[in-house]
C-alpha cells in the first residue's frame, strides 16, 4: 500500500480538485439520467476554504490528488433530535488508489472534526446502484437509512 498524506485542501488545489469533481460527475452518469449535459459542477469548490463550516480534505501519495473529501455543519430538520449534523460530500478516490484504505481514512479525519465541532451524526448520500461506494462508507462505519425514490413523468 502506498504511502498517502491527508491534508486540508487550498486554492492551489482548484485545478486538481476539479479535475476530480468531473471524474465524479462522470462516474455517476452512468446512475442517474436526470443530469443535465456537461459542463455541470456539484461542489461549490470556490467557496470552501477558510471557513469554519466546512472542511475539505485531499489526500496525495507522490504528490499526487488520490483522494477527496469535504465535510459541512448543516441544519438539520426542525422534528430532529439535533440542529446540525456533519454533510459529508466529494468523496472520490483515484482509480489506482481504490481499496487502499485511503477514503476510510478521510472519513475518519471528517468525523474527527465533526466530533471537534460538537456534531453528533454524519450523513451523505449516494446512489443506491454504486455498489463500490456504498460498501466502501459501511466499511467505515456509515449506514443506510433513508431509500429517496423517484419516477420520470
Amino acid at each position: 500500500m502506498p504511502d498517502y498524506i491527508i491534508r486540508p485542501a487550498t486554492k492551489a488545489d482548484l485545478p486538481v480538485l476539479r479535475i476530480a469533481e468531473q471524474a465524479v460527475i462522470a462516474w455517476e452518469r452512468s446512475f442517474d439520467h436526470n443530469l443535465a449535459p456537461d459542463p455541470i459542477s456539484y461542489y461549490d469548490l470556490d467557496n470552501m476554504f477558510d471557513r469554519e463550516d466546512v472542511l475539505l480534505l485531499m489526500a496525495e501519495v507522490n504528490g499526487r490528488l488520490a483522494a477527496t473529501g469535504y465535510i459541512l455543519r448543516r441544519q438539520n430538520k426542525p422534528f430532529e433530535s439535533f440542529s446540525h449534523h456533519g454533510y459529508i460530500g466529494f468523496m472520490y478516490t483515484a482509480p489506482e488508489h481504490r481499496g487502499q484504505g485511503i477514503a476510510t481514512a478521510i472519513i475518519a479525519s471528517l468525523r474527527q472534526w465533526a466530533t471537534e465541532k460538537g456534531l453528533k451524526e454524519i450523513r451523505l448520500e449516494v446512489y443506491d446502484q454504486n455498489v463500490s461506494a456504498v460498501r466502501a462508507y459501511e466499511k467505515a462505519g456509515l449506514k443506510k437509512v433513508l431509500t429517496e425514490m423517484r419516477m420520470d413523468i
